[in-house]
């Protein structure tokens, strides 16, 4: 099979330009939703990350040098002798090794990996609004708890690190059985995208401004990176309850015009709601295992990254605590840019008949896996002397990566609507996993933080991503599957197939 061609009926309803004109959009309420999403993946990937920069300031680097000789050039820095190694340590109060480190920032996906499919479950089954809001309630109380309980004991830090992976465990899976009632099919790959975008400026916003935080916040400054992710997740919970919905039909704000847009859209009845899974007809299904291993495939290079870059830039390019934040953040960016324009490319190639919605995701996550994975390569070759060189490869290796945006991550929606939530948790289930692994692999291929060492790392990265681009441009699909349709859609599709063969 060709990995670009893919076969595909359009099952989007046939609506009226004059009709869709009248709809609102900017300000309408799925775009609220849309808006209000982004905030609250904003705060989960701050809750989630900031340890991996808090963590480079907590703990005392070894062997560090009491006298400070150096100069500026870039030589000085790069054998070492800086004096920004000092500032690495001025407010650092834990003895932890490496192991111990590594094992902390794995921690947080012992815990998020056991609620994705409950999470999904309970959001097709009941509502994700209230499951949602919870779980960002109790991620923000863990959060805040951190300082004071590192303190006191680093066993209480892993605990509260589970904690918070059991509770952002279900974000994902959640939106997504949102969207599976809210998104229009023609307008998935914007609405997702940009509700997804958060997750990029989370990382762009923790990372960036940690670095400052390490070193002038209060409580002892790594301790000021906890209480405001914290604090401010805390107050986007209370606005979430108050202008989201779980469907259009339950909202009181909503307009009549875009109701009915939205309901005559949709592939199914968004009102009924059932706890029947077909979980056999999905464990059979290509477009489920595609997704699945892309997923897994994106995420080992994503978790990599986001628990490693700061450490990495600091050993291999000797960037100090402030420039560390910021220029971990800088890839960030660019996967931002990437993944709000791929998720208008998509649509736009979608709408005008230029590429199936099987053609358009595949093509996208192509793009995704290669791009990441040669400048990945690249980066490793870098040395401290070109690091300037290291941030651009890097910054484009996560930016290209952001076209995921509009392959794999909406494709749940596309194949099965109805059971978004579900296909979204069964497949971050699995992608979890390098979650747990990565920190470590990376600890172990990495003992002496040499060049060389860090390269293998990469080399590990490329490697899913091929097998990434190989599984998913096989067998990933667009159109609805037979296993997500109504009962009553079936029977309405075989009546028609009838009157066709009569004529």
């Amino acid at each position: 099979m060709n990995i670009i061609e893919g076969r595909e009926t359009p099952s989007e309803p046939f609506l009226k330009q004059s009709q869709i004109r009248d709809v609102p959009c900017c300000c309408s309420q799925r775009w609220i939703l849309a808006y209000t999403s982004f905030v609250g993946f904003f705060f989960v990937y701050s809750l989630r990350v900031n340890i991996s920069v808090a963590i480079v300031c907590m703990v005392k680097t070894p062997n560090i040098t009491t006298t400070n000789t150096f100069d500026n050039s870039s030589s000085s820095i790069c054998t070492g002798s800086a004096s920004s190694r000092q500032v690495f340590n001025e407010h650092a109060e834990f003895d932890w090794n490496k192991e111990v480190t590594s094992s902390i920032l794995a921690s947080f996906f012992y815990g998020y990996i056991i609620t994705q499919i409950p999470g999904g479950w309970l959001s097709d089954r009941f509502g994700g609004r209230y499951v949602f809001g919870i779980a960002m309630a109790i991620s923000s109380i863990s959060t805040l708890l951190i300082p004071v309980c590192a303190r006191n004991s680093v066993v209480s830090v892993y605990v509260l690190r589970v904690i918070l992976g059991l509770a952002t465990g279900v974000s994902f899976p959640c939106v997504q059985s949102m969207w599976g009632r809210w998104a229009p099919p023609l307008e998935r790959s914007k609405l997702i995208s940009v509700s997804f975008l958060g997750t990029m400026f989370g990382n762009v916003a923790t990372f960036g401004s940690s670095g400052y935080l390490c070193e002038y916040g209060f409580d002892n400054g790594w301790g000021s990176i906890f209480y405001i992710t914290g604090g401010l997740s805390a107050i986007w919970v209370v606005i979430w309850f108050v202008v989201v919905r779980d469907t259009p039909s339950e909202h009181p704000w909503i307009s009549e015009v875009e109701r009915d847009y939205i309901n005559n859209a949709i592939e199914y009845d968004t009102s009924k709601r059932t706890g029947k899974v077909p979980w056999l007809e999905m464990a059979k299904s290509p477009a489920l295992l595609a997704c699945t291993t892309a997923h897994i495939c994106n995420n080992w290079t994503n978790y990599t990254l986001l628990t490693s870059l700061p450490a990495f830039l600091k050993a291999v390019h000797k960037f100090n605590i402030k420039s560390n934040g910021l220029l971990s953040a800088l890839p960030y960016i660019c996967q931002a840019v990437s993944g709000f324009s791929s998720g208008q490319i998509a649509d736009i190639l979608r709408s005008k008949g230029v590429l199936s919605t099987t053609a358009t995701r595949r093509l996208l996550q192509i793009i995704a896996f290669l791009g990441s994975g040669i400048f990945l390569v690249a980066t490793g070759f870098t040395s401290c002397e070109h690091r300037s060189l290291a941030i651009a490869f890097l910054s484009l290796a996560v930016g290209i990566n952001g076209f995921c945006r509009a392959g794999y991550v909406v494709n749940h929606v596309d194949f099965g609507p109805k059971y978004a939530g579900v296909l979204y948790g069964i497949t971050n289930s699995f992608a979890t996993i390098p979650g747990m692994l990565a920190p470590i692999v990376a600890g172990q291929l990495t003992p002496n933080d040499t060049q060389e060492e860090w390269r293998n790392v990469f080399y590990v990265c490329a490697a899913f991503n091929v097998l990434g681009i190989l599984v998913y441009g096989c067998f990933s699909r667009g159109e609805i599957q037979e296993w997500a349709k109504d009962e009553e859609e079936i029977v309405i599709e075989k009546q028609n197939d009838n009157m066709q063969t009569k004529l």
